[in-house]
């Protein structure tokens, strides 16, 4: 590896192990509107992957128009991360599946209604006869949908190939970018083969991002799992995987520029007011990060 001895960062591998049919499977339920209740949503309406997996919007909208609360995550490499969702309810990407078909301001589908419809097409029940012992069920969709998210790797991003000891693949700016990335603290919260995704941080370490506001039941994050008060305001912290490609930032889609999202980081969980050079250096080392789009996610 590059640099230091012990990395903070790792490069990203494809997740080894998955069947290739329930992937290809998968890959079409994703973007089957059959799945909402009026046929106008599908799960790559809010994680478009030719975006960066998600739909660049503060909060998505569903069925009918109705609006959700919370910003949607990216979809990619969402399978490396401890649990699914802001507050982490959900342990598995099969449990994350399941929750925009049925959540009325989502997809607000039911499991009869949208199995029924799928049962009409002969050519995915076979499919699904011919991958699942017991054919087409609920899990056996939601375990297609998982099963292609988990092919959803970005790999070969230019820091990884940095990682990998390839030279002059980053600049002296991305370079510096990093070691401040480093020295600062971001590591702290930001680390492992997603940049992130693997553990629960409150947002508001070394400073209150909540005074002020109105606070939404979105805004008390794993509080609402656990109901334990040390979980008010506390958050999966995201991965920054292609984070240059996923703004809004934040559970609440406030920070519209990667710029803004590096200033409020290193106020609130820092405790430092970046400088314009911090900033812009750190915001070129995560320009760095955005892989490689998957095969399975181009159209």
């Amino acid at each position: 590896m590059q640099g230091d001895i012990l990395q903070p960062i790792l490069p990203l591998q494809p997740i080894s192990g998955l069947d290739p049919e329930r992937v290809a499977l998968g890959a079409k339920l994703f973007r089957d509107t059959r799945l909402s209740a009026d046929l106008s949503l599908a799960c790559v309406s809010c994680h478009d992957l030719s975006k960066g997996g998600v739909d660049g919007r503060q909060f998505s909208v569903g069925v009918g128009g109705a609006l959700g609360g919370i910003n949607a995550p990216t979809v990619f490499n969402s399978g490396y991360s401890l649990a699914q969702f802001w507050d982490g309810r959900a342990a598995t990407l099969e449990e994350q599946a399941a929750g925009p078909i049925q959540n009325p301001i989502e997809m607000a589908a039911t499991w009869p209604q949208v199995l029924a419809r799928l049962a009409q097409d002969s050519e995915l029940k076979t499919a699904f006869k011919q991958n699942y012992p017991d054919g087409l069920t609920a899990n056996n969709v939601l375990n297609a949908i998982a099963t292609f998210e988990r092919s959803l790797v970005t790999v070969n991003s230019r820091f990884d190939r940095h990682l990998r000891g390839e030279k002059d693949v980053l600049t002296a700016l991305e370079i510096d970018g990093y070691r401040r990335f480093r020295e600062y603290g971001c590591t702290s919260c930001h680390q492992g083969v997603l940049v992130g995704g693997n553990m629960y941080q409150k947002f508001g370490v070394l400073g209150d991002y909540f005074a002020g506001r109105a606070v939404t039941k979105d805004d008390l994050g794993r509080f609402n799992v656990t109901r334990r008060e040390e979980d008010r305001h506390v958050f999966k912290v995201p991965g920054l995987r292609n984070v240059a490609l996923t703004a809004p930032y934040f559970h609440d889609g406030s920070a519209h520029t990667l710029d803004q999202a590096v200033i409020v980081m290193g106020r609130y969980q820092l405790g430092r007011d970046l400088s314009t050079e911090d900033v812009g250096a750190i915001v070129a080392f995560l320009n760095t990060l955005s892989g490689e789009l998957p095969p399975e996610a181009r159209p």
